[in-house]
This record gives structure tokens, C-alpha cells and sequence, in this order.
């Protein structure tokens, strides 16, 4: 199955999707500018998924939140603590809402505050108590995969059960311009993952039910 309705894109592959509500961060990485692109072709290949937007700040120095609120019918959150009062925490409801999470773009920083266990954000907070599947798309600067500091965010992120973290491309760096830069993957290849551990955690807990 492919999607052909996307503002001039190519065809692209739809990967099978289990979830009915999604959440979608965006982080600090020039890539998120590319996000209104990759939101158009996630709502013409998933018109049936109900999807929810949260902007980091540093995100939102690439990417309006006005701009995709129009593009999805809907308010896209900013990953921030709101100074009024509320009757529901955003934390708590981004943690208990959706059936999947997926991080596009993941920068170094974010990657590196959610393996500490920092929790100095709705996000942070969230994605650190859900019990929902969570796959990020790193996008890092070049060297930063082998760096020594992301080796050791990579491994504690491997001992997570309900976290995935697909590694960078290789591509075009918008700050030297070579192609030594650490992009992330397409949003299709980083649904495919997310969906791969959603299935494999249904089965462990499925088989642990009987």
C-alpha cells in the first residue's frame, strides 16, 4: 500500500499501523521543519489513527505550532509547564493516552534528558511513567552517534522494554555541508519500528496473561 496524496511526494510505502491514538514529538533538530511534510502524508496514510502533536521549544525554532495546528484540525501542545491552573495535568494525560509514541526528530539533548531520567518537562515526564511503546528517530550532529555520551544513552535506553532508538542516516548536514550528518530516518521506517515492538509487547503480555 502506498500513499500518492502528499504535496508532490513520491509514492511512498505505508507500513502497517496497530495504534488508534498517536502521539508525536518533535524535538530541537532542523529536521523538524521537514514535520508538516511528514504530518500531511501520516494523515492521508492513517486517516483512521487520532494524532496528537507536542513541540518542544528548541522545535519550535524550525517549525510553528500554528502552522501544524492547521494542517491537523487540532491544538499542537507545547512541551512546557503551564502556569495556570488545570483540572488535568498534561503530563499525566500525554503518559496515559496514547497507544504509541514516536519522537521525530529525536536531538542528542532530548535523547540524552529521557535516558538520564529527567523529568523537567510535560514530555519528559510523560514518556518517563507510560507504560505506551516508544520509538525515536535520532538526528544528530556529525560524530554524535559514536560519541562517547551517546553510547552510554544508547545502552540505557536499550534496557527499557517499551523504548526503541533507530539509529541516524547518513546525509546531508545543514551545518557543514557535507555528507557526514547524522539525519533520522523516515517517519514510515521510524513507524515500522514502533510497530514491531507494539507487536512484541503485546505478545510477552499476552503470553504472560495465560
Amino acid at each position: 500500500m502506498t500513499s500518492e496524496e502528499n504535496w508532490g511526494m513520491p509514492p511512498i510505502p505505508i507500513p502497517p499501523l496497530g495504534v488508534k491514538r498517536l502521539l508525536l514529538v518533535g524535538t530541537g533538530s532542523s529536521n523538524a521543519a521537514f514535520l508538516p511534510l511528514w504530518v500531511n502524508w501520516f494523515q492521508v496514510s492513517y486517516p483512521q489513527v487520532e494524532l496528537r502533536i507536542v513541540l518542544t521549544r528548541s522545535a519550535q525554532r524550525f517549525v510553528t505550532r500554528e502552522g501544524l495546528s492547521v494542517l491537523t484540525n487540532r491544538l499542537v501542545f507545547e512541551d512546557s509547564w503551564s502556569e495556570e491552573p488545570q483540572t488535568r495535568k498534561l503530563h499525566v494525560e500525554l503518559a496515559s493516552w496514547p497507544d504509541g509514541i514516536a519522537v521525530y526528530p529525536a536531538g542528542l539533548h532530548f535523547i540524552a534528558r529521557l535516558a538520564q531520567g529527567l523529568a523537567d518537562t510535560p514530555v519528559t515526564m510523560a514518556l518517563q511513567c507510560t507504560e505506551a511503546p516508544i520509538a525515536l528517530a535520532a538526528a544528530l550532529p556529525p560524530g554524535g552517534w559514536e560519541s562517547a555520551a551517546m553510547t552510554d544513552h544508547r545502552e540505557r535506553l536499550e534496557r527499557r522494554a517499551n523504548v526503541v532508538l533507530r539509529p541516524p542516516v547518513m546525509g546531508l548536514s545543514m551545518t557543514t555541508g557535507r555528507h557526514d550528518g547524522n539525519q533520522p530516518d523516515t517517519l514510515p521506517n521510524l513507524l515500522r519500528t514502533l510497530e514491531d515492538l507494539r507487536t512484541r509487547r503485546e505478545a510477552v503480555n499476552g503470553a504472560g496473561a495465560r
